[in-house]
Parts: C-alpha cells; structure tokens; sequence
C-alpha cells in the first residue's frame, strides 16, 4: 500500500492526540496523522512518502495522493513550515515507476510527466517555505521533488542524481530548470548529460544542497537537520516569511531593477500587519514576540 503521511505539530494542544483520516484510491491511501503536542514544534508539518516496495518510485497513485496532500497544505494558514521525506530507510524517491511506465502506451507518457511537472510545481509553489530531508536515494523525479523545496539537506550518503539520459529521455519535471537556477547552467548541462549520481559532500560542494550530515544509525539524519532548521524558522513572523519567499522566487525571473520593484511591493505587504505591531511591541517591552499571521 502506497502512504502519503503528514505529521503535524501543533502548539495548542496540551496533550497529544492522534486524529487519522483516509481517503482510499484503489487499494493505496492517503493518511493524515496529525500529532498535537504542547511545545516549539508549532505549524511544522512533515510530508513523509511511504511506498517501500517500490522504493518510493512515482506511481499514477502516488501523484494522485501527493496532489492531494499539497492541496490541503495550500490554504492552511496554521502550517509555517513544510519538511519533505521518505519513510522507507535508505531512499528518498527513486525517480519514475519504470515497472508502471513500461506498460503506458506512448499517448499516456507525455499526460502523466505533465501531472508529475504540476505537482511539483506546486510544490515549489506553496507560500511557506519547504525543505526537503534527502536521507537516501533521490534519482530522477525525486531530486527534482527535492529541487523544488526551498531548502535541501542530505544525508553523505544519500545519492542524488538527474540520470533521466540514461533512458534516452530528459528531465521533465522541472530538472532542465531548477539545477541550473540551483548550480548554475555548465554544471547542471554536464550533470544532466553525464547522468552523473553525486553523493553528499559532493552535492554540498556544488550547491545543490545547504547541508550535509554524517548519517546516524536511525538513518534520518537529514530529516533531524530538517526539524532544526524548522524550528529555527518557526519563532519568524508568518506574513513576513511568506511575502519574503514570494519576493525571492519572482525577484529571481527577473532583472534587478525590477526585482527591486517586487521587494518593495513585497514589503508594503507586511506594513499594515498585527504581526509588525507585535513586533515593535515586543522588543520594546523585551519579550519574544506572539505573531498570529496577521
């Protein structure tokens, strides 16, 4: 059975509760596990896949309920934090279900990478900022799931890699894009014509990622990363992170002047906020700010 899991982490429930909702398509599932607990984890939601018999691959399903689950993340405005990972240890996301593929006539192939390509779309798209925990194999679709998260962090012996030429095919949802905005272009070229698999440190060097960490026995040393970097980014006003990653992702498409331009409008955003007063309020009475999102 494929599984899509959202942990939530909530602030306001003294006591943990488990809430559980499934949504079954076909014989797969789309699970939603909240888990309220009294603590700093407020407005962390963690998007774990969990398709282990597959490794993770990218299955007509597994999309169908990865939509889903993004959807539901789109208008939350409780959610500050996305975190991306796999449940199955030793694998982020292996790329397309080839076994799955294989049996698409030629018509179907070109329909279902354009469904792939508008989920992660928007996935890069989501108005909170995203990081994705890469603590094993991300080939293929699974780096370019990767690459659409705002922040990635790997495991040294994750493997990463677009190898999609080694199929006489190329990247196609949103690779040929986001590596050479992530590395830049004579890198990224070389990477996607070589189909070159990197490792940790080797991702770290070039940039594709921002951290690098020594796997731990658990195996979820990136996801551990992950939740710090979380919880860093959580005591942040939620206007603000939102306007700020909206002024970064479009300012990037752009010329500098008219990036300037977007920054401005980006800021005045965030002059009529609650959360703006809070924060002059906060540091003048020197206590940590209580932001709403307002």
């Amino acid at each position: 059975m494929d599984v899509i899991i959202l942990n939530i982490f909530c602030f306001y429930c003294r006591i943990k509760q488990m809430r559980k909702c499934v949504d079954v398509l076909g014989n797969q599932a789309l699970v939603e596990r909240g888990k309220y607990k009294y603590g700093i984890e407020e407005g962390i939601v963690v998007l774990g896949i969990n398709r282990a018999h597959a490794k993770n691959a990218i299955s007509k399903n597994l999309i169908k309920m990865l939509s889903k689950a993004v959807d539901a993340l789109k208008s939350d405005k409780k959610v500050r934090t996305i975190i991306v990972r796999s449940e199955v240890p030793g694998v982020f996301c292996a790329g397309a279900d080839l076994k799955e593929r294989v049996k698409m006539h030629s018509s179907e192939v070109g329909p279902f990478v354009s469904k792939i390509r508008a989920v992660v779309n928007d996935i890069a798209n989501l108005p909170v900022p995203t990081i994705a925990a890469i603590d094993g194999l991300a080939l293929g679709g699974g780096l370019e799931l990767a690459l659409a998260c705002d922040v990635r962090v790997a495991a040294s012996c994750a493997k990463m890699g677009l190898v999609e030429t080694k199929l006489a095919i190329i990247p196609g949802a949103g690779g040929t894009q986001r590596l050479p905005r992530a590395i830049g272009m004579s890198l990224a070229k070389e990477l996607i014509f070589s189909a070159r698999v990197l490792d940790g440190q080797e991702a770290k060097a070039i940039g594709l990622i921002s951290h690098v960490l020594e796997q731990n026995k658990e195996g979820d040393a990136a996801y551990r990363k992950a939740l710090d970097l979380a919880r860093e980014f959580l005591p942040q006003g939620p206007v603000a992170m939102r306007v700020a990653k909206l002024a970064i992702n479009q300012g990037m498409e752009v010329d500098l002047v008219t990036g300037l331009a977007i920054e401005e409008a980006c800021y005045a955003q965030t002059i009529p906020t609650k959360d703006r007063l809070e924060g002059l309020l906060a540091f003048k009475e020197k206590r940590p700010p209580r932001y709403k999102g307002e």
